[in-house]
């Protein structure tokens, strides 16, 4: 089986694959969480038949679930042979099921801390320099190898990369959201920074195997597009459904 090769990501030199493994939906938000011996043996498959070592999670998916699968699979030589990413930043507030967004210097550490036990969102009221301060310590101490942002601003990533290099922002990047060509892609490229897509096939449309009314009812992408967007966006996605999933994947690789 041929596999997917390498490439750096950013300028600081991290070589990871060039394409990387999402995990949220195997424990979050794409319906309910699948079997863990299945999602243990696709994460094995990715590593071992394609090459894919870089892998993308979260503390929030679940919320921990994701992380201590990752763990679990990675139990061994595998965790040697792959890059992982993790992000922090969103906590649920016990009372009413809240999402709290937080940056400041002492939820930074403890989050981090957590997260390598177990193995996004800008908190307005904390400075970015100064969560920024606290992930250098991180990477100082050697609990952390490399600083990413996901879904922050050009002006966040300005700030933000004058305290410490950043290697790579992720955000969303495809034939149905392109946004982030206008300010995001080219700071970013300005800097040297890496970037690292979600959803590059906008979700589901471009793949052609889900349809809106197929999905579970508790998948966030049912409840991300209204009724007129689905019709107007299905009918654009009949009409490109000549342009293969995999040259989606492509165009957003260039």
């Amino acid at each position: 089986m041929e596999t997917v090769g390498r490439m750096n990501l950013g300028s600081p030199g991290f070589q990871v694959s060039k394409q990387g493994l999402g995990c949220m939906g195997m424990s979050a938000f794409y319906g309910p969480a699948k079997p863990e011996s299945d999602m243990i043996e696709l994460i094995h498959h990715a590593i071992d038949k394609a090459g894919v070592t870089f892998l993308d999670t979260s503390d929030v998916y679940g919320p921990f679930t994701n992380e201590i699968l990752i763990g679990k699979a990675l139990v061994g030589k595998q965790r040697d042979r792959v890059q992982l990413a993790t992000k922090f930043g969103c906590r649920f507030e016990e009372e009413g099921g809240r999402v709290a967004i937080r940056g400041d210097p002492e939820y930074v550490r403890a989050a981090c801390e957590a997260s390598l036990e177990k193995l996004h969102r800008t908190d307005t009221k904390v400075p970015i320099e100064v969560t920024m301060m606290e992930l250098k310590k991180l990477v100082d101490e050697g609990k952390i190898r490399y600083i990413g942002l996901s879904e922050a601003s050009a002006s966040t990533i300005r700030r933000a990369h004058v305290v410490h290099p950043i290697t790579a922002v992720q955000l969303e990047w495809s034939l149905w959201s392109r946004d982030a060509e206008e300010d995001i892609i080219p700071t970013c490229r300005e800097l040297g920074i890496g970037i690292v897509t979600y959803s590059p096939l906008g979700g589901f449309f471009s793949s052609g195997a889900k349809l809106v009314d197929n999905l579970a009812d508790n998948d966030m992408r049912k409840k991300s597009i209204s009724p007129l967007e689905y019709k107007d966006d299905l009918c654009l996605c009949h009409t490109l459904l000549c342009c293969k999933s995999h040259k989606m994947i492509l165009w957003n690789l260039i």
